[in-house]
């Protein structure tokens, strides 16, 4: 495994530095200003500083760097490996608000242009894909619901029922990121397009305008009361008899699962890359906190276990980063499925090592540190919030476990243990 960068990941990793120094740092209050001062603030992607940067961004070709190229022909990214692309969004992590968006790298928006780059067809992907790479509309990905357990995603109830030459869904929808902005104008909807198939074969996956009669925008949700307008926000949606042309429909019937499932890789390993880009922010603010702050007589930096903390989490953040490599070298090398234990790995330990890092951070900063007066609550509500996104703790490592038991009883072999008398 050599994870050295290659001449072109250099070469962006310098440029996009140098953009996060002079133009997204200075950018960040602006940002949050005028999001303040708008009518409708999960209106975030009409900001004027965000569309300045996006078009500076685009410029440099610092645009669409998540999505590979070699495959999507027209509708190809920038054309690189997740390796190459892994320093890069964690350069973005740093200003997880602002960074992704500013360069057509946000979820849920990167997330929803893969599934249509591998699965859409021909027009689906003229009349979406084109507008979403380009920038000029958002997406949704409704798929969680609030009457089932979404961790499995085999519980979803929402109705696709197939009318003629049309679908027609009914159910209930809630944590859909972005759904909120305006200029959210697509909506991916996973649903059951047959109750009765085999259990992993029953769902299927439609596009649906905003604007179509019988779908409701009912409320936003709240993140430890963060409303995180910044990126559209979190809505509940009621589909009520929302017809659909059959032509909507991705793939084919029975696909819906299996759609999900390559979505959901990349889209775990992007946000392990942002996350520890998090992490180090959180560092530096703390180490800039305690060389200047003084308690019983002197600076909390000489405090044994502040000390400790800054410690423990440099080697964390390196630990976490050589883990995340492998993942993206592996999704290279042999594929995602290959490299299915090793993304269930990062997804179990990325977000609650970084939590931590971000609490002791938040402690080094006394009370400031719930404040909005730093980042750090607003980036501990977030990081907290990605332990359920893309499936929660628990059920990766029960997939986790499954499978090392799996591979350790087929290195052991059969078992030649007899009991006393048996």
């Amino acid at each position: 495994m050599d994870f050295a960068l290659d001449a072109r990941t250099e070469e962006l990793r310098e440029q996009l530095l140098d953009f996060m120094t002079t133009k997204i740092e200075p950018a960040e209050p602006v940002f949050h200003d005028q999001l303040a001062a708008m009518d409708d603030p999960f209106a975030w992607s009409t900001a004027p500083v965000l569309n300045q940067l996006r078009a500076e961004a685009r410029d440099l070709g610092l645009w669409n760097l998540f999505l590979p190229g070699e495959d999507h022909g027209e509708y190809a990214g920038a054309g690189l490996t997740n390796l190459q692309y892994a320093p890069l969004a964690e350069i973005t992590g740093r200003a997880g608000h602002l960074a992704p968006p500013a360069l057509n790298c946000a979820a849920p928006d990167t997330g929803n242009m893969e599934v249509l780059a591998m699965f859409g067809d021909a027009e689906q992907k003229a009349r979406w894909l084109r507008p979403l790479l380009e920038g000029t509309i958002r997406s949704a990905f409704a798929m969680t619901e609030p009457d089932v357990a979404s961790s499995d995603a085999t519980n979803i109830e929402t109705s696709i029922a197939r009318d003629g030459d049309a679908y027609v869904l009914n159910g209930r929808k809630w944590w859909i990121t972005g759904a909120m902005n305006p200029e959210c104008e697509i909506f991916i909807v996973m649903g059951k397009t047959d109750p009765d198939a085999e259990r992993h074969r029953q769902q299927s996956m439609v596009l649906v305008p905003r604007d179509t009669p019988g779908l409701t925008v009912v409320r936003p949700m709240t993140v430890f009361g963060y409303d995180d307008h910044e990126h559209g926000g979190h809505a509940e949606l009621l589909l009520e008899d929302v017809r659909v042309p059959a032509s909507n429909l991705i793939a084919e019937e029975g696909l819906g699962f299996a759609i999900a499932q390559a979505r959901l890789g990349p889209g775990r390993i992007h946000h392990c890359m942002r996350a520890i880009g998090l992490a180090e922010k959180a560092i530096e603010l703390m180490c800039e906190r305690v060389e200047g702050r003084v308690a019983f007589g002197k600076p909390l930096a000489r405090q044994g276990v502040v000390r400790e903390w800054i410690a423990e989490a440099r080697v964390s953040v390196e630990q976490l980063r050589l883990l995340v490599l492998k993942t993206a070298w592996l999704m290279d090398t042999v594929g995602n499925r290959g490299a299915h234990t090793e993304i269930q790995a990062i997804k179990i330990a990325t977000p609650k090592v970084v939590q931590e890092i971000v609490d002791r951070a938040m402690q080094a900063h006394g009370a400031g540190g719930l404040s909005q007066d730093f980042p750090l609550a607003a980036s501990y509500a977030a990081i907290r919030t990605l332990r359920f996104a893309d499936g929660p703790d628990e059920v990766h490592k029960a997939s986790l476990a499954r499978a090392e038991l799996a591979r350790q009883a087929a290195a052991r072999g059969p078992s030649t243990f007899r009991p006393p008398g048996g």
